[in-house]
């Protein structure tokens, strides 16, 4: 497959090339030719398969013959080694939890089919890759240890200091050898901007093989599809044809746009929650049709404060600028503060379930929208993007209880942070990259 900037300023490249470089050299995100398509057979047939299976068939539409079959099924397999349950609170109601992996965050999905598709082609190619990522929490920690060992790789994480939870520092700062952390003084949106200016800077392209392993990274999106899909088709073969609305706490957009890709693809989805935080660009743009980022705002959901999210180049593609056209599929809903806390009790007291705080702005969007557009939103799916205990001083406030650490935590909040502190400068960044090799 093909695949071309947004900006449409730059050469099509190959899946291999999109890969490697992350972000296009005019400064836009690759985007597929065009979106593949399954059938009503294909996906009748995917309808009892499993999560690899269903994976396997998309990745194989995306990548072609760029990779032979079977070393793309070994390269899923071993991928997806945890599971993706669909947690029923009612009939009509599911979390997806997408934090049975590693580092217990949706962010595994995305960045172990990243980090063994990086593998693979610098393999190929004979020479280092360094993965540049700038970080609100889960993208670093999952990117970490999904990199980790992979021969041929380096990577550099870029997080704001102070702004993350502290067993979010503690992953993505602890493992080491051929990872790096830099603790950036400023917030994530800073971050994000000396990734993209170390992109565009060609004196240091010059020395390094740079790619992304953020979302705006082809290969980290179109894994984030899959979870789509399998959830779609779980439903169906319990729900006859009803077509879910999947509520997705969104931040840099990245997983919203994945199952916007999903719904192209064909897959039984009917349409998308925008759930945001008091960082509501995307749904003052749906409202009114203007897209005016602003500076980021600190709240309760770190990994949601994106002001400036990038992945709304690729959701302005798809749906060719005009918001009319997004609001047919997207309905975009922001939940503040006070709202998450009371929604993380009332779910507990309903329910007897702990949803983290992202989670539960998802859930109280849904709630939203099923209380202004009557009969919509059923059945629905909340996407559940991270594991509770990473932020275990809201559930506390919002419970009362404590959420116990997993067996697999307990070593890395043992381990000693390793970190660089840097400005927010883009000279400091270049000075640090420009020392790796030395």
């Amino acid at each position: 497959m093909i695949f071309y900037s947004t900006t449409k300023a730059s050469a099509p490249v190959t899946m291999k090339k999109a890969t490697l470089e992350g972000l296009a050299p005019d400064g836009g995100l690759y985007v597929p030719s065009e979106m593949p398509r399954f059938s009503a057979e294909e996906i009748s047939l995917l309808e009892s398969g499993s999560f690899t299976n269903i994976a396997f068939a998309i990745a194989k539409k995306f990548v072609g013959d760029e990779i032979p079959l079977d070393r793309l099924s070994a390269l899923i397999d071993d991928c997806f080694t945890f599971e993706t349950p669909l947690h029923e609170l009612d009939a009509d109601t599911f979390v997806e939890e997408l934090f049975h992996g590693p580092t217990l965050a949706f962010k595994d999905y995305g960045a172990r089919f990243l980090a063994r598709m990086t593998g693979f082609y610098a393999a190929e190619e004979s020479r280092m890759i360094t993965v540049l990522v700038a970080t609100s929490g889960d993208t670093g920690s999952a990117v970490a240890y999904g990199f980790h060992g992979i021969p041929n790789t380096r990577v550099v994480l870029l997080y704001p200091s102070g702004k993350v939870s502290h067993l979010q520092e503690q992953q993505l700062t602890t493992a080491g050898d051929n990872v790096h952390a830099l603790e950036v003084k400023g917030d994530f949106d800073d971050c994000q901007r000396l990734v993209k200016q170390a992109f565009v800077d060609q004196s240091l392209r010059q020395k390094l093989t740079l790619t992304s392993a953020n979302s705006i990274n082809i290969s980290r999106l179109i894994p984030q599809s899959f979870y789509y899909a399998w959830a779609a088709l779980q439903l169906r073969q319990h729900q006859s044809n009803a077509l879910p609305t999947f509520s997705v706490p969104s931040g840099n957009y990245g997983n919203l746009t994945a199952g916007v890709m999903a719904k192209m693809m064909g897959f039984p989805i009917g349409g998308f929650i925008a759930a945001s935080n008091a960082n509501d660009s995307v749904t003052r743009y749906l409202d009114e049709g203007r897209f005016e980022p602003r500076p980021t705002i600190k709240t309760l959901t770190t990994a949601m404060d994106v002001g400036n999210p990038s992945n709304f180049a690729r959701l302005l593609h798809f749906y060719e600028g005009d918001f009319r056209k997004m609001g047919v599929d997207i309905a975009g809903i922001a939940v503040s503060d006070a709202e998450t806390v009371e929604t993380i009790r009332a779910v507990h007291d309903r329910y007897g379930y702990i949803m983290d705080p992202h989670t539960a702005v998802g859930y109280r969007a849904l709630e939203h929208f099923r209380d202004t557009r009557s009969g919509a939103g059923k059945p629905a799916v909340v996407l559940s993007t991270a594991h509770p205990v990473k932020f275990d001083e809201a559930i506390r406030t919002a419970t009362g209880k404590e959420v116990p650490i997993p067996e697999s935590m307990h070593d890395i909040m043992n381990k000693p942070k390793q970190a660089t502190l840097i400005g927010n400068r883009y000279e400091d960044l270049a000075g640090f990259l420009g020392n790796l090799d030395r």
